[in-house]
């Protein structure tokens, strides 16, 4: 499971950099919405599902409260997720 959990966590922090970076410039300098409509709804399924499998990865590597609200937290700062991937996950 925590293998799928850092496919999960790889996903949607590059979803979030793609939404950030590439579909909200394009939207409001180029007044195209259209990447932001598919960007924004992959990262929203990613997104949920990265939430979901932080709570399941809680209790199968007994990590604090603290941990899984880093966890969570990551999840809305762009590089976040690469964070949690590099201190929390790579060493199981």
């Amino acid at each position: 499971m925590i293998k799928l959990f850092r496919g999960i966590s790889l996903l949607e922090g590059l979803s979030l950099l793609a939404l950030l970076f590439i579909a909200m410039p394009l939207k409001y300098v180029w007044g195209n919405p259209e990447y932001v409509r598919v960007i924004g709804m992959a990262h929203g399924l990613l997104f949920v599902a990265y939430i979901l499998f932080a709570i399941m990865t809680k209790f199968e590597l007994n990590w604090k409260i603290k941990t899984l609200f880093i966890v969570f937290a990551a999840s809305v700062i762009p590089f976040g997720t690469f964070y949690v991937d590099k201190k929390y996950l790579s060493k199981k």
